[in-house]
């Protein structure tokens, strides 16, 4: 809070306090001494509110760099990313990222070492989206939306798959609503569903 006072050809002075708090926008408010009396006005605000939607988002968005820059793979050492957009390595990665889930799709609807039990091939192919396909996507050096995307995928997928089977105890099914999650989380962060102009 601070104080103010201001004084214009000895006639007239004004006193203006100005309030804020945090996350809110800054107001003042200043009265005016005339010989006629007070007169008080309202400045305009300095800045609009943010809406309550775009926080929540910034804090969401906050949330999950954070949590998945802490758990999710990474480079070992601080030197640049050698995984760069044209390399071999940035192309090695992304076609390891899409065989891996082409794969565990395979082994999810049991064509690959069929059985009529669950198994640990069935069990892979369920998870290999969240072990195989996220870490290598994220290994590349990938643009910014990518990579947040990828950070989204890196905390729903577990989730998707942990709670599926409570309700339907199916392989194949945890690896599509994988896919399904994937693509939908790919088209909003990078705008593939948007109108060109």
């Amino acid at each position: 809070m601070s104080w103010s006072l201001c004084s214009t050809h000895g006639v007239s002075s004004s006193i203006a306090l100005t309030y804020g708090f945090r996350h809110r926008r800054r107001s003042t408010f200043r009265i005016f001494a005339t010989s006629d009396g007070l007169e008080p006005k309202d400045d305009p605000p300095e800045s609009p509110l943010p809406s309550s939607s775009s926080a929540l988002g910034k804090d969401l968005k906050k949330v999950v760099n954070k949590t998945a820059a802490t758990f999710a793979p990474r480079a070992s050492t601080a030197s640049k990313n050698p995984a760069l957009p044209g390399t071999t390595l940035y192309k090695v990665f992304e076609v390891q990222g899409y065989a891996s889930m082409f794969l565990g799709g395979v082994l999810s609807f049991n064509l690959l070492f069929p059985s009529s039990e669950p198994d640990l091939w069935r069990l892979m192919g369920m998870w290999s989206i969240w072990m195989f396909t996220i870490p290598s996507l994220r290994a590349r050096d990938c643009p910014s939306k990518e990579k947040e995307a990828l950070n989204y995928l890196f905390l729903i997928v577990p989730l998707l798959n942990v709670a599926i089977p409570f309700f339907w105890k199916s392989f194949a099914l945890v690896w599509s609503a994988d896919t399904v999650a994937f693509f939908a989380m790919y088209a909003w962060k990078l705008g593939w569903l948007e109108r060109t102009e």
